[in-house]
């Protein structure tokens, strides 16, 4: 039926600020709703209280909310606007939470709002673990033998009818946050009072935990008439007993016989159809026993979920977008294929490749916790590849994740000892695959590792192959390896480094002119739903070695920018705010804006955002080799965080065209030495420093600019390995293991401004004139990365003369280093003097907060400044707030029970929230200031 005519006004409740287990996938699925809705006509409102995304900009929602996410701010919303419904299925589990809180409170029903894309009941079924399974024994579908407990008496009942090892599963949590294994009574009672108390209503189920077990996904869609589309079948490499966030994925599934997905296709209709009124996305997870195919139901989400993104970059089919119009009423065969643009969106994908996800971790900033891999999700973020083999996908992710390797092995950081490996193999966390790699070239056994691991066979021979052929290359040198050899590994996916590696006595490069001088080249690829089936209209690619290429490089003026990568600790969803804004400002301009990236659940990497999309590793030979095909006039690394900028250099040095501050300038900046000699020059305060080599010079130069002293590396990002000293010891402990972590780096040593406040300003700067966009006060003092500080916009406790050098020392800086384009200062004020701690010449963390605050599209209007296409002063930019905004921090430290919470120089916070205050006099502002007056007076 076409859509509901009632409804004309739809409020979106968006995630909230990014923590593990609810990410920027959530940003993706908002947007893309949102603007799907808005081409109905529907008047769409968003409620999230999350600065850094996309969906919050007043290009996505006619009316923006960024509120904190309570029924308080809900009903606010519905004061001031006629909201004919809400859509609670694009937040992840904060939304439906929030939606189901308001029905409670019967919110919705006294403002006359509907509940659409699914219904209270259908959230009651599926994430109260009593009703979902009660009804998987209505409907027939198997499960594991379980029981509901509200109380630790229960628990511990259930738990010796249904016998160890056993899951304990929280009711309305996320991530898997307070789930666990209990492998014996004795870990029984903490694991149940851990349970109890995650869940808000105080319930877990207490399951047969069926280890071993492999585990799959489906992703899918309902209409209102229940037809039903599978849109993505996603297999898990690892086996059951890995929270599917954290694990390794694989799409199309691999090792799913045609009767096993037949058996999985069934259950997970019939558990569609019998949920409750429900249509839109759907996530449904299996276990099947991999001895005889036995399957059962583990869980199913009435929501786009994080594995929607997944799918969705995966197939190319925009989930979020198809499901928002069946919310509102459409149905699946009235809707037309928005890639092909000219078959139904009542189809099944088809792919003609295969992709695979690899988790990324951030272990390293929660130094003490406990990186064994289970039931509660520890990732930050995630890399997707794509490859026409789950080989050359595989090596493809293992590039993309921006660790020291690079591929699956064969770089020279493999691990010779059989004890850790085995080790590794038993007790999983983030390296277990290269580990897997490593034993297979020790001689462990296939059949000994599928043992330990539970991993299926066909993924180990497939690794095992890649062992066979790292043999074979390393019989060559440079000078006598075939054509056919190398084509064969640039098939399964070895980088030109892990080749020359292998080869030995030559370099990347010398391997990149070989392969090409014998027509070795990456062609292009097509995600195109249909598998060429139909003609299609997308321009979203991959790179292989094939012949045929079918991505057309066209004769307009174009720009490349390039993406961030997987989400981490200090480079995160902000910088996709970022690089979606220097797209769109490139198309505004006349560009063809083309987006690298391979981060699956980011909206730039959705398939209509840029002109052109390339989803490919941020890795020096996919993008040299994609900037010889393209011909771009330049690239743009400003807004790509660190991961960007770290490719400037070579890319200047092979004559490409950085776009805006030059690489010489940028890296002024980015040496932390050579940036305090350009202050002094500039009789600009800052403090006492001196550059090591080695642990020894560190301590003579500690020794005279005096403790305690601030140890930082240069060239990285979220205060990545530094530390605040206080003598000789722990300074040669932590240059040591700094020099270890990134051999070739030089180490600054700071005096350490004890009690400092700490501010930060972003400025452009044209090359003429330069516009403090956003000054800030942190609440917290230097010494605590500004990431996990507080900020105040604009400042309220400094001085007219404080405010004052740091507009002279902005302008300043900006003009030393010939800034085009974006800057951010952070400064110290110690009895009213201002010195400058550093300087980051690109879009930082603050930048969407600032955007927000003023609403004005600075990072617009800088990408238009780098182009050279419009200078400063041909926009009004005279940002007001009237009153304060205040950007705060949120930690996962939930995720790592006992490490060290403890704030300091290396940022610990996954994501941030904003919040607006009138005045100074606001209860909020005042307790604010007085955390500020409490650390200052320590």
């Amino acid at each position: 039926m076409p859509k509901d005519k009632s409804i004309n006004s739809v409020l979106i409740i968006g995630s909230g600020p990014i923590i593990i287990g609810q990410a920027c996938e959530f940003d993706y699925s908002g947007s893309q709703a949102a603007r799907s809705l808005k081409e109905e006509g529907i008047e769409v409102s968003l409620i999230n209280s999350n600065p850094a995304t996309i969906m919050t900009d007043p290009v996505i929602a006619d009316n923006v909310y960024l509120l904190p996410l309570n029924t308080q701010s809900i009903e606010q919303i519905l004061i001031e606007r006629k909201i004919d419904a809400v859509l609670p299925t694009m937040g992840g589990q904060t939304a439906l939470n929030l939606c189901k809180e308001a029905q409670d409170l019967g919110i919705w029903e006294r403002y006359n709002v509907r509940i659409i894309g699914v219904d209270i009941d259908a959230i009651d079924r599926t994430e109260n673990r009593e009703l979902f399974r009660q009804l998987m024994i209505d409907i027939d579908v198997p499960i594991a033998p379980s029981h509901t407990a509200n109380s630790f008496l229960e628990g511990k009942e259930f738990a010796q009818q249904i016998g160890y090892p056993l899951v304990i599963r929280p009711s309305f949590t996320l991530g898997g946050t307070g789930g666990g294994f209990v492998w014996d009574k004795t870990e029984l009672d903490q694991a149940l009072k851990n349970g109890l108390e995650a869940s808000p209503i105080h319930e877990v189920l207490v399951e047969k935990a069926v280890l071993g077990w492999k585990e799959f996904e489906l992703e899918l869609l309902r209409d209102a008439k229940d037809d039903i589309a599978v849109i993505c079948t996603i297999e898990n490499f690892d086996p059951m007993g890995i929270h599917t966030g954290d694990s390794i994925t694989v799409a199309p599934a691999m090792t799913l016989s045609d009767v096993a997905f037949q058996n999985m296709r069934d259950a997970a209709f019939k558990m569609m159809r019998n949920i409750g009124t429900f249509s839109g996305g759907c996530n449904v997870q299996f276990a099947i026993n991999p001895e005889n195919e036995e399957l059962i139901a583990i869980e199913i989400n009435p929501r786009v979920s994080r594995s929607s993104a997944l799918a969705s970059k995966a197939t190319g089919y925009p989930i979020a977008k198809i499901a928002s119009k069946l919310a509102i009423g459409y149905y699946l065969d009235e809707l037309i294929n928005p890639v092909t643009k000219n078959s139904s969106a009542f189809f099944e994908p088809a792919i003609d490749y295969v992709i695979v996800k690899i988790p990324r971790w951030n272990f390293d900033k929660f130094k003490g916790a406990n990186k064994a891999l289970g039931l509660q999700m520890k990732s930050v973020g995630e890399v997707m590849s794509i490859g026409r083999s789950f080989q050359e996908a595989l090596q493809k992710a293992c590039q993309s994740l921006e660790t020291i390797r690079k591929g699956l092995g064969s770089d020279g950081y493999d691990l010779h000892k059989l004890d850790p490996i085995l080790e590794s193999l038993e007790h999983p966390s983030w390296d277990r695959l290269w580990h897997i790699k490593d034993a297979i070239s020790l001689g462990v056994p296939i059949t000994s590792i599928q043992k330990i691991t539970k991993i299926d066979r066909w993924f180990l021979e497939q690794i095992y192959d890649l062992v066979k052929t790292e043999k074979l290359i390393s019989k060559y040198s440079i000078n006598n390896i075939s054509s056919d050899v190398l084509k064969i590994a640039k098939e399964k996916g070895f980088s030109d480094f892990q080749i020359a590696y292998l080869m030995r006595n030559c370099t990347e490069d010398d391997v990149y002119k070989l392969r090409k001088s014998v027509g070795i080249n990456r062609v292009y690829k097509m995600v195109d739903t249909c598998s060429a089936e139909f003609e299609s209209k997308t321009n979203y690619f991959y790179s292989t070695f094939e012949d045929e290429n079918e991505s057309t490089s066209s004769n307009r003026k174009k720009i490349i920018v390039l993406g961030s990568g997987p989400n981490r600790i200090g480079q995160g969803i902000e910088f996709d705010y970022s690089c979606v804004h220097g797209i769109l400002a490139a198309k505004e301009a006349g560009y063809e804006a083309i987006m690298v990236n391979c981060n699956p659940e980011t909206v730039s990497t959705d398939f209509d955002i840029a002109d052109k999309l390339y989803f490919e590793p941020i890795f020096w030979e996919h993008l040299i080799e994609l900037i010889e095909f393209e011909k771009p006039e330049g690239v743009i690394v400003q807004l790509g965080g660190q991961t960007a900028l770290k490719l400037a250099q070579k890319l200047e040095s092979q004559g490409v065209k950085i776009i805006g501050t030059s690489f010489s300038d940028m890296d002024i900046a980015e040496d932390r030495g050579r940036f305090s000699d350009l202050l002094k020059e500039l009789n600009i305060p800052y403090p006492l420093y001196g550059v090591a080599e080695t642990a020894e010079e560190a301590l003579k130069v500690a020794n005279e600019v005096g403790y305690p002293v601030l140890v930082r590396p240069s060239y990285v990002l979220g205060g990545q390995g530094m530390k605040i000293v206080i003598n000789d010891e722990e300074l040669e402990q932590a240059v040591i293991n700094l020099l270890g972590d990134m051999p070739g780096n030089r180490v600054l040593i700071d005096h350490f401004l004890d009690r400092a406040e700490e501010m930060e300003t972003d400025s452009i700067c044209d090359g003429n004139e330069v516009k403090i966009i956003g000054m800030m006060e942190h609440i917290e003092p230097a010494g605590i990365h500004s990431g996990d500080s507080s900020a105040v916009l604009p400042p309220f406790g400094l001085s007219e003369y404080v405010l004052k050098l740091m507009e002279e020392y902005t302008s300043k800086i900006a003009f030393a280093l010939k800034i085009k384009g974006l800057l951010n200062i952070q400064f110290a004020v110690k009895n009213e003097k201002v010195y400058v701690l550093e300087a980051n010449p690109r879009a930082s963390r603050t930048v969407p907060f600032i955007c927000k605050a003023y609403k004005v599209p600075f990072i617009n209007i800088a990408t238009k400044v780098m182009l050279g296409v419009n200078n400063l002063n041909d926009f009004k930019i005279n940002p007001d707030l009237n009153g304060f905004a205040i950007k705060q921090p949120v930690f996962s430290f939930n995720k790592f029970p006992g490490v060290n919470k403890e704030l300091g120089p290396e940022m610990k916070s996954t994501g941030e929230a904003i919040l607006f205050v009138k005045d100074t006099k606001d209860p909020v502002f005042r307790e604010i200031y007085n955390v500020k007056s409490m650390y200052l007076s320590k």
